[in-house]
C-alpha cells in the first residue's frame, strides 16, 4: 500500500489533510517536538498545534508525560482500529438521527395536512 493510498484512507476515516500528514510523519519518524514538526512539514505553527490537539482527541497520537511538547504516534494498526471504531459510532448516531428526523418529518406532514382540513 502506497503512502498516498494510506493518506486517502486516513482522510476517509475523518482526518483532515494536515492531520493525516502529521500522523504519517510521526508514525514514520518517531517522536518529535511540535516545533520540529512545523519545520519539517513546513506547515504553520497554528495549524500544527490544532492538528496535534485533534489527533490527541482521536487518541492516535500522544504527548510525552514529561515533555508535553513531544509527540508520538500510535502504531498504524492501533490508529486504524480507533478511527474505524469512531466511524462506526458516528454511523450509528447518524442512523438513529435519521429515524428521529423521518419521524419528525412525518409528524410535520401530518400536522400540516390536519391544518388544511
Amino acid at each position: 500500500m502506497s503512502l498516498e493510498h494510506i493518506f486517502k484512507a486516513l482522510g476517509s476515516l475523518g482526518l483532515s489533510q494536515i492531520e493525516a500528514r502529521v500522523y504519517i510523519f510521526l508514525a514514520l519518524t518517531g517522536p518529535k517536538k511540535a516545533l520540529n514538526i512545523v519545520k519539517d512539514l513546513k506547515i504553520s505553527k497554528q495549524q500544527i498545534y490544532e492538528s496535534l490537539k485533534h489527533l490527541q482527541n482521536k487518541g492516535i497520537i500522544v504527548a510525552d508525560i514529561e515533555n508535553k511538547n513531544n509527540f508520538s504516534a500510535l502504531p498504524f494498526e492501533k490508529a486504524l482500529e480507533l478511527l474505524i471504531k469512531a466511524e462506526k459510532v458516528k454511523n450509528q448516531i447518524l442512523k438513529e438521527t435519521k429515524k428521529t428526523l423521518l419521524s419528525d418529518w412525518k409528524t410535520s406532514i401530518a400536522e400540516k395536512e390536519n391544518v388544511k382540513s
